[in-house]
Formats: structure tokens, C-alpha cells, sequence
């Protein structure tokens, strides 16, 4: 047996244009390694339609020049990571149809599965915060019904966590919404 040399490390910028290629399934970037993502199950599909119909709601007639995405969109940590968060909310001018990656996300949201939820209340979430434009990350526990949301503070950039059950409201500042939590969980 002969001893086969470890591929070099992907960067971010091969990552993304050999995703662009694939015929199908999602991928992450974590340390230069590319990681499958598991197929959904119909509950984590529900609630994270919810979520993004929630933002949306929320920025319904917000003249913030904020958006929600769903699932697809390339977040960059660094040249050797690049998640694809749940959902997001980016604020600025309005990206052109052909981008695939949003480099200033305000919100980010992880919707939890039994393979993902370590990765989201760990490295997710310290990776999240590297970026300076990233106020809310908001983690979904569809199983407990709850929100964990980490925010960061704009006066000393300290990130304070609480956790929220479906009778809480969110107050995001940035972009300026409220969302009912509830709504997350309306169709499990």
C-alpha cells in the first residue's frame, strides 16, 4: 500500500467556481475542505421557508434597502471558507442577478439538523463574527421551538446571546425588524 500525498488545500475562489459546476448537491468550504451537505429533511425545509418569510415580512415597505435570501448564497469567511447560511439579510444597493455571493450580511441564520448542529453553535459561529458587517446570527432549534440569537453589540462589539422560545419577539437593529418567532414554527 503506497501512501497517497493529501491534496493541497481549496481556496475560496476555486471552491466557488468548481461549486458553480456541480450538477447537483450543496457544498461548504471549512479549512480549505470541501464539505457535502446532508439532504434535508421536510421540517428543516418548513422552518426555514418560514424564517425567510418572516424577513421578508419584516422588510416589507422597510425603506432600509435590506433583502432576504434563502439558501444558495455563498458567504466568504476567508480565502479557505465559505458557508451557505439558511437564510440572510443583506442591506446596501441592490446586487445584480448574477452574484452568488453576498459579502456584507447584517443577519445570518442557521436552521438546526441533527448533522449541522455542531458546526452551527461552533465554528459557525465564531466564523460568522469575523466579519465586520454581521450584527444577528440566529440559530433555529425546530425540535425545542426556540431561537438562540448572538448579536453584536454596536458600541463595544461584544456578542451577547440569548435564547428565545416561540413566544419571543426578535428586535434586530440592524436593519430595524421585528420578527415573531412563532412564525418560524407555524407549519411543523
Amino acid at each position: 500500500m503506497t501512501h497517497q500525498p493529501r491534496p493541497a488545500a481549496m481556496t475560496a475562489d476555486a471552491f466557488i467556481e468548481w461549486a458553480m459546476r456541480q450538477p447537483s448537491g450543496r457544498f461548504e468550504l471549512f479549512g480549505g475542505e470541501i464539505v457535502a451537505m446532508a439532504p434535508e429533511r421536510v421540517g428543516h425545509v418548513r422552518v426555514k421557508k418560514e424564517v425567510v418569510k418572516g424577513l421578508d415580512r419584516a422588510l416589507a415597505g422597510h425603506r432600509s434597502g435590506c433583502e432576504a435570501f434563502v439558501d444558495g448564497m455563498a458567504v466568504r469567511i476567508d480565502d479557505s471558507t465559505v458557508y451557505e447560511p439558511d437564510a440572510l439579510v443583506r442591506c446596501g444597493p441592490r446586487l445584480p442577478n448574477d452574484v452568488v455571493q453576498v459579502a456584507d450580511p447584517v443577519v445570518v441564520v442557521e436552521v438546526v439538523s441533527p448533522s449541522s448542529k455542531g458546526i452551527d453553535a461552533g465554528a459557525k459561529l465564531a466564523d460568522y463574527f469575523r466579519l465586520a458587517s454581521v450584527r444577528h446570527y440566529l440559530v433555529v432549534h425546530p425540535e425545542g421551538r426556540r431561537v438562540i440569537h448572538h448579536a453584536r453589540d454596536a458600541q463595544d462589539g461584544e456578542i451577547v446571546t440569548r435564547v428565545v422560545g416561540e413566544e419571543a419577539r426578535l428586535v434586530l437593529v440592524p436593519p430595524g425588524i421585528e420578527l415573531v418567532v412563532a412564525d418560524f414554527f407555524a407549519t411543523l
